[in-house]
């Protein structure tokens, strides 16, 4: 599958809900059973028919969240950006199956209530797990565009 970003996303970012600023912002790593890679209309985690979270020693369960969270105009591009600073999963052991990729998403009040904002699979996933970290290194130009 490729990355995506989810249809209620994009409607709530245009509502003004999401707000890459203020919020809490958060990734999860999501296993091979996920369905977060073909269901981009779900408008919440449990929409998913599986979230299928990563199960592996050293993870806490929905992840970490996002650190130097920037918002940004590239006139030069005509767009705006999202990014964040890179994100590292420390010490990770074996799950039960291999990391598909990372769901970016909106934390409300449990993983299962939270808005997913987007699903990520390219940049070295899928990713066995074996005891040592696992760093998500955003592309250059941020996580999200808005063109």
């Amino acid at each position: 599958m490729a990355s995506h970003v989810y249809d209620n996303a994009k409607e709530q970012l245009l509502l003004g809900t999401i707000d890459f600023s203020t919020d809490d912002i958060r990734v999860a790593l999501l296993m091979t059973n996920t369905t977060a890679d073909t269901e981009k209309s779900a408008a919440t985690v449990a929409g998913f028919t599986t979230d299928d979270d990563f199960d592996g020693s050293g993870y806490t369960a929905g992840g970490a969240a996002l650190a130097g969270e920037a918002v940004s105009e590239d006139g030069a591009n005509n767009r705006g950006e999202f990014d964040a600073t890179d994100l590292t999963f420390s010490s990770l052991g074996a799950g039960t199956r291999n990391i598909q990729g990372a769901l970016v998403y909106k934390f409300v009040t449990s993983f299962s209530a939270s808005i997913p904002i987007a699903w990520i699979d390219t940049g070295g996933f899928p990713v066995t797990a074996n005891g040592g970290d696992i760093t998500i290194t955003w592309n250059a130009e941020g996580i999200l565009q808005l063109t």
